[in-house]
């Protein structure tokens, strides 16, 4: 009697399971030979840290015109059909991926970066591109981990990150990023169209630090997001127009250019440090579209 043909799809699952591994989106997409991709753009949004008892003065507030001295620092995932994009990557898992947490602050971290990713059914070689807002280690902790992706690196940080002093003079730690500096980049001055489309922007913003940036995604169905990087830090800093001390005219005309550019195309901002704006939103596994 001759054996019933098993399908290729069924042979992979089976593997899967024999393996122990967990059979998750991807790996379950790829086994009934779909596409990965959706046919159309979501975002996801990861906790990547908790920043403890931060100083509203360090931004020209007080504690009465903040509503949390503790700060949000979420990673995001934009799926696109032409790719996927990774903004930020959080503190570092290593260090802060603990219970008492990490920081003379002992800020914490409660699911690495990595895990988050993993149960929607990605890992590291499933990103296409990786950008950050800047350098600061709470944004460039777990670099290193997606040094397989092509990083997209305004010129300004790209030369501020892998400066010789920076480790001595500034609080920027190389080793948490370095192997970056050998990864596949597309290297920017300005803005910048992600997938050639218009759906996805880097706008650069620069004063903060020399070539920070932010992200401004336009969902089909949420609308246009901005993700502000430090931009802003608290939405005080916003509705009483205050500026961390010593910030450079530069600082203040990326603000004024952000400004212009949620006019012009109604986008939500989100600032990224802001504890109860983020404690709003949905995160993964849920998703915005």
């Amino acid at each position: 009697m001759p054996q019933p043909k098993i399908s290729p799809a069924i042979l992979r699952i089976a593997a899967l399971i024999l393996a122990g591994g967990t059979l998750y989106p991807v790996a379950r997409a790829q086994a009934q030979g779909a596409s990965v991709r959706p046919a159309s753009m979501r975002m996801y949004v990861f906790d990547c840290a908790t920043l403890k008892d931060r100083d509203p003065a360090a931004y020209g507030l007080t504690r009465e015109q903040v509503g949390s001295v503790d700060m949000s620092d979420p990673c995001f995932l934009i799926v696109h059909p032409k790719g996927t994009l990774l903004w930020e990557t959080g503190l570092n898992d290593a260090i802060y991926d603990r219970p008492e947490g990490g920081g003379a602050k002992h800020d914490k971290i409660d699911k690495s970066l990595r895990s988050q990713l993993a149960a929607i059914g990605y890992g590291p070689a499933d990103i296409t591109y990786l950008a950050i807002s800047h350098a600061h280690g709470d944004h460039s902790g777990n670099g290193n981990d997606y040094a397989g992706s092509t990083w997209i690196a305004q010129k300004a940080e790209l030369e501020f990150m892998f400066r010789e002093d920076v480790a001595a003079t500034t609080s920027v730690r190389p080793d948490q990023f370095i192997k970056l500096k050998d990864s596949k980049k597309i290297v920017i001055d300005g803005d910048y169209d992600v997938f050639g489309d218009g759906a996805v922007m880097l706008v650069s913003t620069p004063g903060h630090t020399p070539g920070h940036q932010c992200l401004l995604v336009k969902l089909p169905k949420t609308g246009p997001v901005l993700l502000s990087g430090d931009l802003y830090h608290f939405p005080g800093e916003r509705e009483f127009h205050t500026f961390p001390p010593n910030s450079s005219a530069q600082y203040a005309a990326s603000r004024a250019k952000v400004e212009a550019l949620i006019k012009s195309t109604g986008a939500q901002l989100w600032i990224q440090h802001d504890m109860i704006g983020n404690r709003k939103l949905k995160k993964s596994p849920e998703y915005y579209e």
